[in-house]
């Protein structure tokens, strides 16, 4: 599941615990990830899933659940 995945991806980039990552979150309200980490969060799901994510649809993702969509929608 891509959730999973993205999840644990996002725990490994922020070091943080696993059951604060939730669909709802957002990358940095509520778990703490600066531009810094959100570039690099974006280079890791983009190793792990084999593509190439814009710089614009990485401007729209605030919440784990717009990471998850935007693989979603690239058939990942």
């Amino acid at each position: 599941m891509i959730f999973d995945k993205v999840k644990e991806i996002i725990c490994e980039e922020l070091g943080i615990e696993a059951d604060l990552v939730t669909m709802e979150a957002s990358l940095g309200d509520d778990l703490g990830a600066d531009s810094l980490d959100a570039i690099e969060l974006i280079m890791a799901i983009e190793e792990k899933f084999d593509l190439e994510i814009s710089d614009s649809d990485a401007a729209k993702i605030k919440l784990v659940s717009d990471m998850v969509r935007l693989l979603e929608e690239a058939g990942k």
